[in-house]
């Protein structure tokens, strides 16, 4: 099923489901690459197992820097299979002229990938945490909270996306 929407020059653009799998497959890769860059490598805060394995010897920094790559290696495909993705989409179906749908399935991407990682990673399988200490929970709950709101803000790009058609004048001009 594909969203019909109106451009400016009345001509009808279509919203393709691959292109919002494209731009989640894309947001779930970026968000996996800020976690991990950021998180991980610049600021230090945390690797994928640092409640399971803290780093008490050079055998636990392998340990360690062996499961944050392969982190790395998830959001690299997943990356990857957004761009395919959207190439795919794009030599299939004429795409819509403007970036905002799939900004906003980037966002949603994004969010999911917070609410999973957040969810399985923080809280139910426990293996580490936003940054250690003794507020670490609020930490984990903004962590939470900033993918709900990209899940929000994405939803609302695409929606005002589809009803950019509802305020266009579609009526013949009187001259």
């Amino acid at each position: 099923m594909k969203a019909t929407n109106f451009s400016t020059s009345g001509t009808v653009q279509v919203l393709p489901k691959r292109l919002i799998a494209a731009g989640i497959l894309l947001g779930l890769g970026l968000a996996g690459f800020f976690d991990g860059i950021v998180l991980h490598q610049i600021l230090q805060w945390h690797h994928l197992l640092s409640n399971v394995r803290p780093i008490l010897s050079l055998d636990d920094v392998s340990a360690n820097t062996l499961a944050d790559g392969l982190f790395h290696l998830l959001a690299y495909l997943f990356a990857i299979a957004g761009v395919i993705t959207l190439w795919q989409t794009h030599q299939q179906t004429e795409m819509p002229k403007s970036a905002q749908p799939l900004l906003g399935a980037i966002l949603i991407g994004a969010g999911t990938f917070n609410l999973s990682e957040g969810l399985i990673d923080h809280q139910i399988l426990g293996i580490h945490h936003v940054r250690s200490g003794t507020h670490y929970i609020l930490w984990d709950i903004g962590f939470l909270v900033i993918g709900a709101l990209l899940i929000l803000i994405g939803i609302g790009f695409i929606q005002r996306w589809r009803n950019a058609s509802q305020s266009i004048d579609h009526s013949p001009s009187i001259e």
